[in-house]
Order: C-alpha cells, then sequence, then structure tokens
C-alpha cells in the first residue's frame, strides 16, 4: 500500500493576475482540453523490483494520460509520438516547445529510484499559455505500486484542472461471467478503476452476486448461493475467508454497507413478502425497516447515513421510496413513467442514480426528492449503477440482445456524452466502485 504520508512536496497554486485554464465537468458541450504529457524522465536509469526506471517513467506517463483521456474531459498528447524531455526540464519547461502543439497545459514529471528500494515518481502541471505551475505532488511507494502513483498524479491534475474531488486511484469488485448463458460461472473479482491488476477472488463453484466494498476496502459482502441457498458473506480481503451474516430460513439477497461500515442492509423474502433488514456488520440480531405488503428491494444509504433509498412495487409497479434510516417516514419519490429499480445515492448526496425500465433499461439519476429526472444512456439493457468517490461518474453494466447475451462493465459521466467500455478478461455485471484508497 501506498505511504499515508506519501506526499513529497507542498501543494502549490500559482496566482497570476489573469484567469487559469480549467474544464467544467458539467458542460456537455465543452470540448476536450488539449493536455501534452510526455515520458517521465530518470536522472539515471536504475534497476527495480518493477524494472528500470526509464521503462517506468513511459508506463506512469502512459497511465496518466489514459486516466485523464478516460474521463473524457482531456484529449492527452503523448507520452507516445511527442518529444522526450531530458531530466532538467521537468522543473523548468521549455514552454516553447508546446506552443505549437494546441496543448493548454503542460504534465511533466520523474521517476527516481531510492537507496532503500523504493522509488520516488514526481508530477508536475503548467499552464502552457501563462507559462506557470499549476500543482505538484511527490509519492514515494514501493516500486510494486507505481501505477498507484500514476493514478494519484492524475488525480491531482484532474482536481486542479476541474476542481472537483479525484476517483482514479480506487477500485472495483464485479462479477465475472464466463459460459453459456443458462449455466454461466459467476466469480467475484477487484481490479484498479482501469481494469488493471486484475484478479478473481472466488472459484465459481457456487454463484456470486451484488458484491458491494466496504468502506475501509478491507471486506466485500455479496449475495453467495452454497448449496442452491442464496445468503450473505462477507468476504475478507486481507485473509481469503469468508463469514455468513446472518443465518435464518428465508431467502437473503441484495446486500449494501452503510456509510460507515457499521451496518448492512438486505432484503429477505419470507411468508410471500420481502422486506428490508439492517443488521450489525459484526452481527447479531436483525431489525425490519420495512413492513409494507409486496416486494421491497435494495437500500443505499445518504451520505450522513441518515436516510436510505430503496425500490418497492407497493403502489403495483417498482418505485423508488426513501425512508429515515430507522424505518420511518417511508415516501415514494418516483412518478415518471416506466419502472424504476437498483437506487444508489451519490457520495456528493445530490442525486440518486438508478435503473429505469421503460421498453429499454437505462441509466438515469433524479434528486433526493425526486425532481430533475436524467436519462443518462440509451442502449438495450443498462442497469445496477454504481457510483465514483466524487459522485461525477456512474459505472453499470450492459447486456447485449440475443442468445449470448454478453454482458460488460460501462461508465458514464453525469453529461450523458462520455461514454467508456472497461477492459476486463470476462464479461462483467454487478460492479461496485469503492471509495478512493486510503
Amino acid at each position: 500500500m501506498m505511504k499515508a504520508q506519501a506526499l513529497l512536496f507542498a501543494f502549490t497554486l500559482a496566482a497570476p493576475a489573469v484567469a487559469q485554464i480549467k474544464v467544467d465537468v458539467t458542460d456537455e458541450t465543452t470540448a476536450e482540453l488539449v493536455i501534452a504529457v510526455p515520458v517521465m524522465p530518470t536522472p539515471q536509469a536504475a534497476s527495480t523490483a518493477a524494472g528500470t526506471t526509464d521503462v517506468l517513467g513511459h508506463q506512469v506517463a502512459e497511465v496518466v494520460a489514459a486516466d485523464l483521456r478516460g474521463s473524457g474531459l482531456f484529449k492527452p498528447l503523448g507520452p507516445s509520438g511527442v518529444s522526450s524531455i531530458p531530466f532538467a526540464e521537468v522543473t523548468a519547461p521549455a514552454f516553447d516547445r508546446w506552443t505549437g502543439s494546441g496543448a493548454a497545459a503542460l504534465v511533466q514529471g520523474f521517476v527516481r529510484s531510492n537507496p532503500d528500494g523504493g522509488i520516488t515518481v514526481g508530477c508536475y502541471l503548467y499552464d502552457v499559455a501563462l507559462k506557470s505551475e499549476l500543482t505538484r505532488a511527490g509519492y514515494v511507494v514501493q516500486p510494486s505500486d507505481w501505477r498507484r502513483a500514476a493514478h494519484k498524479c492524475a488525480d491531482a491534475i484532474y482536481s486542479r484542472l476541474s476542481g472537483e474531488t479525484p476517483f482514479f486511484d480506487s477500485r472495483v469488485a464485479y462479477i465475472a461471467e464466463t459460459g453459456p448463458k443458462e449455466n454461466r460461472t459467476k466469480r467475484l473479482a477487484i481490479m484498479d478503476s482501469d481494469g488493471a491488476n486484475h484478479r478473481f477472488l472466488t472459484n465459481g463453484q457456487n454463484i456470486v452476486l451484488t458484491p458491494r466494498f466496504s468502506p475501509d476496502y478491507k471486506s466485500i459482502v455479496y449475495l453467495s448461493y452454497v448449496n442452491k441457498r442464496p445468503r450473505i458473506y462477507v468476504y475478507s480481503l486481507g485473509t481469503g475467508q469468508q463469514r455468513l451474516v446472518t443465518e435464518g430460513g428465508a431467502a437473503a439477497f441484495a446486500p449494501r454497507w452503510s456509510r460507515d461500515g457499521k451496518t448492512i442492509l438486505y432484503s429477505m423474502s419470507e411468508a410471500g413478502n420481502t422486506d428490508i433488514y439492517a443488521i450489525a456488520a459484526s452481527g447479531g440480531q436483525p431489525r425490519r425497516l420495512t413492513h409494507a405488503p409486496g416486494i421491497n428491494v435494495g437500500g443505499s444509504f445518504s451520505p450522513d447515513g441518515s436516510k436510505i433509498v430503496f425500490e418497492s412495487d407497493r403502489s403495483g409497479a417498482q418505485q423508488l421510496y426513501v425512508m429515515n434510516a430507522d424505518g420511518s417516514d417511508q415516501q415514494r419519490i418516483s412518478f415518471g413513467g416506466g419502472r424504476y429499480a437498483t437506487p444508489e445515492w451519490s457520495p456528493r448526496g445530490d442525486l440518486i442514480a438508478f435503473t429505469k425500465i421503460a421498453g429499454n433499461f437505462r441509466i438515469a439519476v433524479m434528486t433526493p426528492g425526486g425532481q430533475g429526472e436524467r436519462v443518462l444512456t440509451n442502449s438495450w439493457q443498462d442497469e445496477a449503477p454504481t457510483w465514483s468517490p466524487n459522485g461525477r461518474v456512474i459505472q453499470f453494466f450492459r447486456t447485449t440482445q440475443g442468445r449470448s447475451g454478453k454482458s460488460s462493465l460501462w461508465q458514464v459521466d453525469l453529461t450523458g456524452v462520455n461514454e467508456r467500455r472497461l477492459p476486463t478478461p470476462a464479461d462483467g455485471s454487478d460492479p461496485t466502485w469503492g471509495p478512493l484508497l486510503p
């Protein structure tokens, strides 16, 4: 893991008299900002456990450029195809080199080997037109964590130019699917936010569904069909062990963590009714939160933990409701055409993402009060939204038409314009996007 005190250089902001460059994450008409990202040089090529520092300099720049490109806000130039820079130029850019490239911003940095076997990754952002430094950061990591340093560099750039909190240095869990549609093998898997460092956590002997990271990244809660019986388990990422959350005769599903990680919500079917329950993450006696006839499913806490959004068909069709965390004051918030499912409260608290079912399945958002409904995607079957740590991007899974029914992971930002597919070694469904890594 990256050291908690990894920031080497003071976070600085230039303050010239004229306006600096910036990007608007909420404006769908804004053109991508051109940003140059040359290879990050090294003062002296040295061997590390992850390769030589000169090779790492190229790889770090590639990850930074890919992160910025994937956000939909930037058009990176480089690292391939642009001029290399000498080490001495990292902190003293030759701005004339870049003025004719069309780049408004410039990212330069370095990779240096340390005597203890670690590496230092430096990251600098410049305004090309104003010939000024906008921000700088440095990270001391083990060589195996070079990708994290690259993501942190991209996060610093994204935050400085957008004014938003970052999201690149985070992880995704999902269900990896293989085999024919009528007999799918479903395994729990995790990866970095860009698809790197992928690994499977379960062997596929039992079907697993709907994973969710704990807020501290130490555990994943999910549904598993052990002996063909749906129950809720928590998987420890540290030990690889799983434990049963609650024992009972009824089928339990759709688990969700509270924001502080102390409570798990889940749904349970009993006597022809499905209701939402809450239980301490450490175990104990569950509390029933809903009592309305029908199917009450899901549950996602507001950022302050005071309210829960969920879906219910108590009115005759799937709709969205909000209640207090103790189950009181249940109010319907969706009143548009079609059905509403899989709600997820934004970490910013301003929006709720959900699956809109009206012919096709599409990803949409509305305010917690039910206003401002906006559909963001328009494919045949998009469902199960999960938010980026900064509440500006939504990840979901998309299933194709036909007998093959291939599923894959996608992202869309709040403009609905910037969509991209995440690379996975197998088909993917049920994603969950964790918070920024500690």
